[in-house]
């Protein structure tokens, strides 16, 4: 019997509206304290055909938590506790490419970060059980083996699916000045969104396999004669397109639930390059 077949678990980090608990069969709820304090609401304990996943609302079910208020470290913690090997998340993103139209998802591969205020790693020397310094690559900051299982089941259910793309994430809670959007457009970024740094870094640090599912609300503001971004335009985009998300999500798991990811999560703890590591499942 393979690795992934006795221990495997998917914990889903949902964005903004895309937090659903209805996802999960057998629902229950576990409220808890980790090292870094409380995460941002109680994990959703359940299963997708069989899988055992954990839901976690990044801003809390009530969407009450700003991005830059966001406990990354409690969260990635709190669901490394609970045994997952996996994170598959959802995020809304604004479009900076013409190509990348609103409705559209991007499996996302690569991220410049514009963050300021967050705590970019759980080895601070803030809790005593890590110690030490955790030196990681991020050449390939999202589970390659991952993204690709998301990227077939897309296509194979007829969404509009970009492969890749690299996303900015930038402090918030404002949105863009057009100067910023076109610069960050110079600079090679895709899609602009306010929370994938540092859960991204995170999950690498925790060895845990982590992948997106972004979708494009809006244009941003660097698109001429096209309305700028609102939280009224964002809202309407995704609950116009929030199953599109979960199509993925109730497709991919089972998939991903059966496959072998031995070597993938060997690799992946491999990375980590500090003299304590988190706890062990």
């Amino acid at each position: 019997m393979s690795f992934c077949l006795l221990i495997c678990k998917i914990g889903i980090i949902g964005g903004t509206g895309l937090d659903d608990p209805d996802l999960l069969e057998g629902r229950t709820e576990k409220y808890i304290e980790t090292p870094y304090g409380k995460p941002s609401d109680a994990l959703i304990l359940g299963k997708i055909k069989n899988v055992d996943c954990v839901l976690l609302a990044r801003h809390g079910r009530h969407h009450t938590i700003m991005p830059s208020n966001v406990n990354f470290r409690a969260n990635i913690w709190a669901l490394k506790e609970e045994a997952c090997t996996h994170l598959i998340v959802t995020t809304a993103c604004g479009s900076l490419r013409e190509e990348i139209q609103p409705g559209d998802i991007i499996i996302i591969d690569q991220f410049i970060d514009r963050t300021t205020k967050r705590h970019q790693t759980f080895y601070d020397g803030q809790y005593c059980g890590l110690s030490g310094v955790c030196h990681i690559p991020m050449n390939e900051p999202f589970c390659t083996k991952t993204r690709e299982v998301l990227i077939e089941i897309a296509k194979k259910i007829g969404l509009k699916c970009h492969s890749k793309g690299t996303v900015i994430t930038v402090e918030g809670p404002r949105f863009s000045s057009r100067a910023e959007s076109i610069m960050f457009r110079s600079w090679g970024a895709d899609v602009i969104n306010m929370t994938t740094v540092p859960e991204v870094t995170l999950a690498k640090e925790a060895g845990i396999c982590y992948a997106s599912i972004a979708m494009a609300t809006d244009y941003d503001c660097w698109k001429e004669h096209e309305e700028a971004v609102s939280v009224d335009k964002v809202l309407k985009m995704l609950k116009e397109n929030a199953n599109k998300a979960t199509s993925i999500l109730l497709t991919a798991i089972p998939q991903i639930g059966a496959m072998d990811w031995t070597g993938t999560l060997h690799n992946l703890k491999g990375t980590v390059q500090c003299s304590v590591m988190l706890p062990k499942h």
